[in-house]
Order: C-alpha cells, then structure tokens, then sequence
C-alpha cells in the first residue's frame, strides 16, 4: 500500500463524530481545482497531541471526549508517516499529532477520497507500505 503522502499540505475542513471520527481534507492543485479531497475514517482508540503538547486518549463513539479533535478543524497537515504494520502518524502546521494505530480485532482507519489511495487498516495492520516517488506536475523526472 501507498503512504499517503498527497495529504501533506491538506487541510483539514471537517471533523465528525458518531461511533467513528471522520476528518475531510482538502488539497488544492495548480490549476486551482482540488488535487486532494478525501476523508480519514478512525474506528479505534487513538492519540492526539495537541498544540501544547498534552496527550489525548481518544475513543471513537466517546461523544464530548473527542472535543479535542475539533481543534485541528483548518489545521494543516506537515507530515504523514505509516510506523510498524499501519500505524498512522499525522503531523499538523501547528506542532499537534494525530496517531492512529492497527487494533488486533477490527479495521482501524481508512482513507479514501479523490487525490489518495484507498487504504484500509484491517484487524492486525498491514505490511506492505511503499512510499512512491513524488511527481511534479510539468516536470519530466522524478524529484
């Protein structure tokens, strides 16, 4: 599976809360159309470290416990990193992080959307992650 790398530089322009948190971001491309425009879909417990620095345990379905995921509404993301069998590592513009690791016994994340990969993180993880070269538009090598 593909790092998701295109999600560096994305926005993230909604969170959502149920028995899952959903994130929506959104990249723009050159042409000012969206180059990314997909959702992150956590089903497990996860971290969350925020912008000054305090550790989050966070549990999907947890109602107001997850107020502090609504802090990386129109935050950006700076890096994306998958650790170990699918661990999920999201930096954010503001120095917060979003960690979201594989669950022995049910799909931990997914990401799908237009600009990305489908990726889903089922029971136990997965190990066959590549980080692909990136292409820039226009160029004819790869950078």
């Amino acid at each position: 599976m593909r790092i998701p790398t295109a999600l560096v530089d994305c926005r993230v322009d909604r969170t959502a809360f149920d028995f899952q948190v959903r994130l929506s971001f959104s990249g723009l491309g050159p042409d000012e159309g969206y180059r990314v425009d997909a959702d992150l879909v956590i089903e497990t417990p996860f971290l969350l470290c925020d912008a000054s620095g305090e550790w989050h345990e966070l549990d999907p379905g947890t109602g107001s416990g997850l107020a502090p995921v609504l802090d990386l509404f129109r935050r950006t993301v700076s890096t994306v990193e998958i650790r170990g069998r699918g661990a999920l590592h999201l930096t954010f513009d503001d120095g917060s992080e979003l960690q979201v690791g594989p669950h022995a016994e049910y799909e931990s994340w997914n990401l799908t959307g237009i600009g990305v990969d489908p990726i889903t993180v089922g029971p136990g993880g997965e190990t066959d992650w590549c980080l692909l070269p990136i292409v820039e538009p226009g160029l004819s090598r790869i950078t």
